[in-house]
């Protein structure tokens, strides 16, 4: 997982609150700037009025990107100063301009407020492992079995690809699994991490009405 995507993820941009921060807007993008480390990097964050998030860090030196930022296999001293420095300014941001919220999309954090309205049910997020801990199930009062839940993973998870892209995805348990799947290709898939044959995932990416996927909750609620 890329340093902005780990330090954004689960947060929410606030226009107002970027350009009090000091962002600059340029057509469809929010940009600021800054230098670290005593002027010898120059780190620069850009986000998208749909809150695609990236970001440079610039060797001042020699005016080139500092690649070694990005991998793992350097661990150096100098490098994990750089990039702890990064990291250090990236949440510094987070804490000023953003708002948490429960999920990565807009569409998942709508449908999470949907199933509160409608069960009185708000996700947990049960998983300890770093990689899981964004994972929100929803469970029934009485018997606290899932009807639905969340992830957030990469497409390829799903397409095989290699499309490392994340999105969000809800799983439910279906008994119209092959119809929804023909209907929604691309958009509805068998259960991603369970049964292949009960539980049905959905891309959350606004491809599906809210109402529709409401629909889907309500037989999974049904189902189990």
């Amino acid at each position: 997982m890329m340093i902005e995507d780990e330090v954004f993820q689960r947060k929410r941009f606030v226009p107002f609150k970027m350009t009090a921060f000091g962002f600059t807007k340029k057509e469809d993008q929010y940009i600021y700037e800054t230098d670290l480390m005593d002027g010898a990097f120059h780190a620069i964050l850009t986000v998208s009025d749909k809150g695609a998030v990236s970001g440079k860090v610039i060797d001042v030196i020699n005016d080139e990107e500092y690649h070694q930022l990005r991998s793992r296999q350097f661990h150096g001293a100098y490098v994990t100063r750089v990039r702890d420095a990064y990291e250090q300014w990236l949440r510094h941001i987070a804490e000023n301009v953003c708002d948490e919220v429960l999920f990565a999309s807009d569409q998942a954090n709508r449908i999470a407020q949907l199933i509160l309205n409608q069960y009185d049910v708000k996700p947990d997020f049960p998983w300890d492992e770093k990689q899981y801990q964004t994972y929100g199930t929803f469970r029934h009062a009485d018997t606290r079995k899932w009807f639905a839940l969340i992830m957030n993973i990469p497409m390829d998870k799903l397409l095989k690809n290699k499309d490392q892209t994340l999105v969000d995805i809800i799983n439910l348990k279906s008994d119209t699994l092959a119809e929804e799947v023909s209907a929604h290709p691309g958009v509805i898939f068998p259960g991603y991490h369970m049964n292949h044959k009960t539980w049905l995932s959905i891309v959350l990416n606004d491809a599906l009405k809210d109402e529709d996927i409401m629909a889907l909750v309500q037989r999974s609620y049904d189902l189990t």
